[in-house]
């Protein structure tokens, strides 16, 4: 197979998700030290002896900080807004979420966050973490040094190493000839969350609400299902 080939076909479903496209927002400054994408940590071993700062505001962020002080690792938050911690009930939330989003790629709209939809989810360990000072942020980057971080407040901070756990964008560029993307920059989607609707044959699976692992594995076979219902052309 060469990449200059031409093949045709009656349906498209693309399964390309996040995770090639981390984003990595700038700051005014350098910092010397290591950088560490969400989708590059392996282990706390990465930072063994290392002063880290996190950087972002989901539940990953919270998540690698609680697992970086477990194994002794000293860390810094920093957040652009102030954490949105919220207290969730019963299983319907998940559901809300999807609601949520859904209403968005049907509208054309690009699709927020997780945690801009649902907040950080208030455990027990998360409570812990917080009257531990582990989880309290610092506010937001002023600007990066060699190796310090100054934030907002004036205060500075070294550090030894950064973890930008700052999200993901869709990877999409490959789809950017077709021109599916909205003046608000999203794609607008039919009700069953996969599929484009201003180009029927083209399903999407890790897009929306569907970017979670749960929600992929029910999308895949919703795409599954409906590109097989696609009329062959004549």
């Amino acid at each position: 197979m060469h990449a200059d080939q031409l093949y045709t076909a009656r349906t498209l479903i693309n399964a390309t998700g996040t995770w090639t496209n981390p984003f990595w927002p700038v700051y005014p400054g350098h910092f010397d030290g290591p950088q560490v994408h969400t989708n590059g940590f392996a282990s706390p071993a990465q930072f063994d002896g290392k002063r880290v700062l996190v950087v972002g505001a989901g539940a990953s962020a919270t998540q690698f900080i609680v697992q970086l002080r477990e194994a002794g690792v000293d860390t810094l938050w920093s957040t652009r807004r102030a954490p949105d911690w919220r207290e969730f009930t019963g299983a319907e939330w998940g559901l809300e979420v999807e609601r949520q989003v859904n209403e968005r790629t049907r509208a054309g709209l690009p699709p927020i966050s997780v945690v801009g939809t649902t907040g950080l989810a208030l455990t027990e360990k998360m409570r812990a973490s917080i009257a531990s000072g582990a989880l309290v942020s610092r506010g937001k980057i002023a600007r990066l040094e060699s190796d310090a971080v100054v934030f907002a407040d004036g205060s500075r901070e070294k550090i030894d190493a950064i973890l930008w756990a700052t999200g993901f964008r869709h990877a999409h560029r490959h789809l950017r000839d077709l021109k599916l993307h909205t003046e608000s920059g999203g794609i607008l989607m039919d009700d069953d969350g996969v599929t484009a609707t201003t180009m029927p044959g083209i399903f999407f699976v890790g897009y929306g609400a569907s970017a979670s692992t749960l929600g992929a594995t029910r999308a895949g076979r919703k795409a599954a299902l409906a590109a097989g219902e696609v009329p062959l052309a004549r």
